[in-house]
C-alpha cells in the first residue's frame, strides 16, 4: 500500500502540474497532507493574487476520498524533538516548520513527498524527492 505525505513544495508543483509528482499521486493508495503544510499554503495564498481561486482548488483536493489531513499531536511532538536532536548534533539545520512535517510522516509511518533536498538529510523518514515544476 502506498501511503504519501505531501510537502508544501509537492502541492504547490503538483498544482503546476510536474509529470513525476502527478505520477506518484496516481499510484497512491491514500494521500495525506499535515496541518502545517495547510497552514504554509494557505500563508503562501494570502500573498498571492489568487488567494480566493486557491483556496477553492485546496478545498476541492481535500474532498477526495483519499486524501487526508493529519492533526498535530503530542506523539508528533515527541518526534519533532528526536528529528531535531539529530539535526542539532550533526549542525545540519532545516527549516522549523519542515521538522514538523518529517514529524507527520515518521509518526505515521509515510513517504514524504517533496521537492526539497535537505529532507534527505533525516534519516527517520523515508522521502521521495522530485523536481520541481
Amino acid at each position: 500500500m502506498k501511503r504519501i505525505l505531501l510537502d508544501t513544495s509537492a502541492y504547490s508543483n503538483l498544482m503546476r502540474g510536474a509529470s513525476g509528482i502527478v505520477e506518484l499521486l496516481d499510484d497512491a493508495d491514500e494521500v495525506f497532507l499535515c496541518a502545517i503544510v495547510l497552514g504554509e499554503l494557505l500563508a503562501g495564498f494570502k500573498r498571492g493574487s489568487r488567494e480566493q481561486d486557491n483556496k477553492l482548488i485546496l478545498r476541492d483536493f481535500l474532498s477526495i476520498s483519499n486524501v487526508v489531513v493529519l492533526n498535530i499531536d503530542d506523539s508528533t511532538a515527541e518526534r519533532y524533538s528526536i528529528i531535531l536532536d539529530y539535526l542539532k548534533k550533526y549542525g545540519t539545520p532545516i527549516p522549523s516548520n519542515d521538522v514538523w512535517i518529517a514529524a507527520c510522516a515518521m509518526q505515521n509511518g509515510l513517504v514524504l513527498l517533496t521537492t526539497d533536498q535537505h529532507f534527505s538529510l533525516l534519516p527517520q523518514i523515508v522521502s521521495e524527492i522530485q523536481k520541481g515544476a
